[in-house]
C-alpha cells in the first residue's frame, strides 16, 4: 500500500509540477517571433520631432517606375509618361533648325549693314528722276546738288536713300552734279555755294526752302513730308550745317546730266 501510494504521489507530482525549462524557452521564443513579425508588418511610426525620410532615389528606369507607383499610386503613376520624367535631349533636327535660323539672321544683318553703309552716290544717281521730267510731272521735287569728291555728300547718301525709298511715289528726287557745266544756270538760280545743297520745290517748281550741309536726318525727312502732303511751306526753310565749298568744283562738260564722272 505504501509503495502504491508513493507511486501515485509521484505521478501526481509530475503532472502538477512546473513546466520544464526547455519547454518554457521554446514557447517564449515562438511568442517573441510572433510579436516581431506583427511589429514589422505595421507602418513605420515617426518620432514627434523627427523629419520624414527622403523618398527613395531610383538608379534605373524600372526602379524609377516603382518609386512613381509607390508615391503616386498605380493609377496616377501610369499616367506619367517617360518624357515627363526625363528631359528631352536635343536631336539633329533641332540642331539643323538652330543652324538655319542663325544663318538667316546673319544674312539679314548683312543686308541691313549693306543698306546702312553701302549706299553710294552712284546708287542715288541711277534712281534719280531727270530734272526736266521732274518739272513737268506735277509732283513736288527735292533737288540735291552734289559732287563725287564731296565727303559730306557721300556720308549722307544712306540717309538720302532711305528717305527717297519712302517717298519716291509722291516726291521727285533729282541729283545735279555741280561739276557739270550744264547746270551753271541752276547753280546761280538756287544760290548754291556749298554742297550738298537740297532745294525743296512745290508742284509748280517754286522753291519753298533749302538746307545745306550735314544736318540731322529729321530736317530732310520733315521737309519731304511737308512736300508730300502739299503743305504751303516746309518747316526748315533755311538750315546750314557742315558742307563742302562749291568753289572747289572741277568744272568740265558732261554729256549725262546725272553723271558722276
Amino acid at each position: 500500500m505504501a509503495s502504491m501510494a508513493c507511486g501515485s504521489f509521484s505521478l501526481f507530482h509530475e503532472r502538477v509540477s512546473p513546466l520544464r525549462p526547455t519547454t518554457h524557452l521554446r514557447r517564449s521564443a515562438a511568442r517573441f517571433r510572433l510579436v516581431e513579425k506583427s511589429r514589422r508588418s505595421l507602418p513605420p511610426r515617426y518620432e514627434a520631432n523627427s523629419e520624414p525620410a527622403d523618398p527613395p532615389v531610383a538608379d534605373t528606369a524600372s526602379e524609377l517606375e516603382s518609386v512613381v507607383v509607390a508615391n503616386f499610386g498605380e493609377d496616377n503613376g501610369a499616367n506619367i509618361s517617360q518624357s515627363e520624367l526625363f528631359p528631352a535631349l536635343p536631336n539633329k533636327s533641332i540642331n539643323r533648325r538652330i543652324a538655319l535660323t542663325s544663318t538667316v539672321a546673319a544674312f539679314g544683318l548683312f543686308l541691313s549693314s549693306r543698306l546702312e553703309f553701302g549706299i553710294s552716290l552712284k546708287d542715288l544717281s541711277s534712281a534719280a528722276v531727270p530734272y526736266e521730267e521732274a518739272l513737268l510731272n506735277g509732283k513736288p521735287t527735292v533737288v540735291e546738288f552734289y559732287a563725287d569728291w564731296c565727303e559730306v555728300c557721300r556720308e549722307l547718301a544712306p540717309d538720302i536713300y532711305k528717305v527717297e525709298n519712302q517717298y519716291k511715289d509722291r516726291v521727285n528726287f533729282v541729283l545735279l552734279n555741280v561739276d557739270n557745266t550744264k547746270w551753271e544756270q541752276e547753280l546761280d538760280e538756287f544760290g548754291v555755294e556749298g554742297i550738298p545743297h537740297f532745294a525743296f520745290l512745290d508742284r509748280n517748281g517754286n522753291e519753298e526752302g533749302n538746307i545745306v550741309g550735314r544736318l540731322p536726318k529729321k530736317y530732310l525727312l520733315e521737309n519731304v513730308e511737308a512736300l508730300a502732303k502739299g503743305e504751303p511751306s516746309v518747316p526748315h526753310a533755311r538750315m546750314v550745317g557742315q558742307y563742302s565749298s562749291a568753289e572747289s568744283r572741277k568744272v568740265y562738260q558732261v554729256t549725262d546730266p546725272r553723271s558722276h564722272g
